[in-house]
């Protein structure tokens, strides 16, 4: 049952970030880029992860996608997608899309982890704990690093955003 689940959430979730790379309008691919963040937090629900799947859709689903539809919101989207697409540019990532594929399902039929077995599962008390305690105890100039360089692209992108005046 769970792996029925996990195939579906796969791929829908490769179908959204097909959608995301093919769509014409910011917007919409800004949506498909949600909507397979989300199936990716449900693959997390269901490898007994749940500290990570609330973690995808706070930071991912809430944080970053607002700072993308607000940056798509500010510049002007009919002249950036005259600038995205350009004629014959789509082939040579769709070859390159379509050896990614072939290689992954490759891989995923020739791979011993998909078997019939049930995953064996360590349960672990303290599993946040630990994590926050990692975190901020041994990584915490590398987390106030990437804090800092996420401030300094939000601010370079509303920099970017303003339309000049005069």
């Amino acid at each position: 049952m769970d792996q029925g689940f996990f195939l579906l959430f796969a791929t829908v979730s490769v179908i959204t970030a097909l959608t995301l790379v093919m769509a014409r309008n910011p917007v919409h691919s800004a949506l498909a880029l949600m909507a397979c963040f989300l199936q990716i937090s449900a693959i997390f629900v269901l490898l007994e992860a749940p500290l990570l799947a609330v973690i995808q859709i706070f930071v991912y689903v809430g944080a970053i996608m607002v700072l993308f539809v607000f940056v798509i919101m500010m510049i002007d989207v009919r002249e950036a997608v005259l600038q995205r697409f350009l004629p014959g540019g789509n082939m040579a990532a769709l070859v390159l899309l379509v050896l990614l594929g072939i290689e992954m399902v490759a891989l995923v039929l020739w791979s011993g982890r998909f078997s019939l077995t049930q995953p064996v599962t360590v349960r672990g008390g303290d599993q946040v704990r630990q994590l926050s305690t990692t975190l901020f105890a041994d990584y915490l100039l590398p987390f106030e690093v990437a804090s800092v360089i996420l401030l300094a692209a939000l601010i370079g992108a509303i920099v970017l955003a303003q339309k000049e005046q005069g």
